[in-house]
């Protein structure tokens, strides 16, 4: 990391400013040679200095440049953000004539794998940064915010701590058994201490369901036969015109999607085609896309009409969700009853033309993910695919480890499962990595971050 790297930070496009970052050892020598004003190379840490960038004697654009001297920066390096107007010809300029005077293009997260690298944010922060941008709801941003601020680096490196104190303990037991101001470590104080570290990330892991929930919201899809109410339901939650609605049936042929926001979470409603028998090949790929969509859900809402007598279509639709999540929603409650609603579980009675039934629909969505009782305040959560695979891989090796105990196997072999455990909780943090996994993480990154 001994060159200097430069990317636009603020979004593509035309806006009131646009912000020119530069990280490594140059980036205040390349910035002093396009700027006109004071000496950059002698100013204080931390300021902000008025000018402009010119090429050769050609003012480019009036700017502020912001200079922060390593290592108390995000990178840890020294780094140069240029506040241009936000102009793409003029952006696009600074940024040529910084590419000119010797900084790279960055790569995607470049930015925060430096302050990786150089010790600043551990994995866990890397990755809450990326959370933080595509953040949509407050207790997303939250969640993130939390893993920013090393609430889950905290609990790792405490247990790691944990982890090598015991490990250390056994090898002294084992080189120098003589040793007194050692801890004995028996087979079954071995237990006593790895079966609170077990628990604990037990916990960690049934927690952070509620993870999953509050960064990626919840998927609910609206099934049912066509002209049933699905898209008018849609459009209910959703408080717009998403869906066309017609008397027509076989309308929506293909997923339409829509977000709302419940008790701080994000719902993504999809309305998806109705299901029935045809002939129509269009019509035909969007019912089975349908079905498709029935076993993705994280909820299915069927819906039925009052006054219609169950079809084979219904039959066919009650079986699907008969084993998933789900609600039944019994749409034009106004009208002459034609469904026995004895045998059908788990519903509420609305009419999407007149609203009610609605608020109970929300209601039991709320219910159903406990959505009143997810809270994020100082709470820790795995947020990702990765740290939760990485936390249920040191739970088996934890368990390998006390079953090994039962089975009274020396001490000396119990420790391996023991440091494997140690190893894969690094990971998490990224105290143990290999490269291909920072490329992948880093790559998922916006330029400039």
């Amino acid at each position: 990391m001994d060159d200097t790297i430069v990317y636009i930070s603020t979004s593509l496009g035309v806006g009131a400013i646009a912000i020119i970052r530069l990280s490594g050892p140059k980036a205040i020598e390349i910035v002093n040679k396009i700027f006109k004003g004071k000496d950059l190379t002698k100013v204080d840490s931390h300021t902000i200095n008025y000018g402009y960038i010119k090429e050769n004697d050609t003012i480019i654009d009036e700017v502020l440049v912001s200079i922060m001297r390593a290592p108390k920066t995000y990178t840890t390096e020294d780094v140069v953000e240029i506040n241009t107007h936000g102009g793409m010809a003029t952006t696009n300029k600074v940024l040529e004539l910084c590419l000119t005077n010797g900084a790279r293009l960055a790569e995607p997260g470049e930015f925060t794998k430096r302050a990786f690298l150089n010790g600043r944010i551990d994995l866990t922060q890397a990755e809450a940064v990326e959370d933080i941008i595509t953040s949509t709801t407050d207790k997303s941003l939250n969640l993130s915010m939390n893993q920013l601020t090393g609430s889950l680096k905290k609990l790792i490196t405490d247990t790691r701590k944990t982890m090598v104190n015991l490990m250390a303990n056994i090898e002294v037991n084992i080189d120098y058994p003589e040793y007194e101001d050692a801890e004995n470590i028996t087979i079954p104080l071995l237990k006593e201490k790895l079966v609170p570290i077990k628990n604990k990330l037990s916990k960690l892991l049934e927690e952070s369901k509620n993870a999953k929930i509050i960064k990626d919201g919840i998927d609910v899809a609206l099934i049912g036969r066509p002209n049933v109410g699905k898209s008018s339901l849609l459009n209910l939650f959703l408080e717009e015109e998403k869906a066309i609605v017609t008397n027509i049936a076989g309308t929506t042929r293909d997923i339409v999607e829509g977000q709302t926001i419940i008790n701080g979470i994000k719902i993504n409603f999809i309305d998806t085609a109705g299901i029935r028998n045809t002939t129509d090949v269009v019509e035909k790929i969007g019912v089975e896309k349908s079905k498709q969509m029935i076993s993705k859900a994280d909820l299915n809402i069927l819906i039925l009409n009052n006054n219609e007598p169950i079809t084979n279509e219904d039959k066919e639709l009650l079986e699907l969700i008969k084993s998933k999540p789900s609600i039944i929603f019994i749409n034009k409650n106004d009208l002459e009853p034609k469904l026995d609603l004895e045998q059908m579980p788990n519903i509420v009675q609305g009419n999407t033309l007149s609203l009610e039934g609605i608020k109970d629909l929300k209601q039991k969505i709320i219910e159903y993910f406990n959505l009143e009782k997810i809270e994020v305040k100082d709470a820790t959560y795995l947020t990702n695919a990765r740290q939760n695979a990485l936390i249920k891989n040191t739970i088996s090796y934890i368990d390998q480890a006390l079953e090994d105990i039962e089975n009274e196997v020396p001490v000396d072999m119990i420790e391996i499962n023991i440091r494997t455990a140690w190893d894969t909780l690094g990971e998490i943090i990224g105290a143990t990595y290999k490269d291909e996994l920072l490329d992948e993480l880093f790559s998922n990154f916006c330029l400039g971050k």
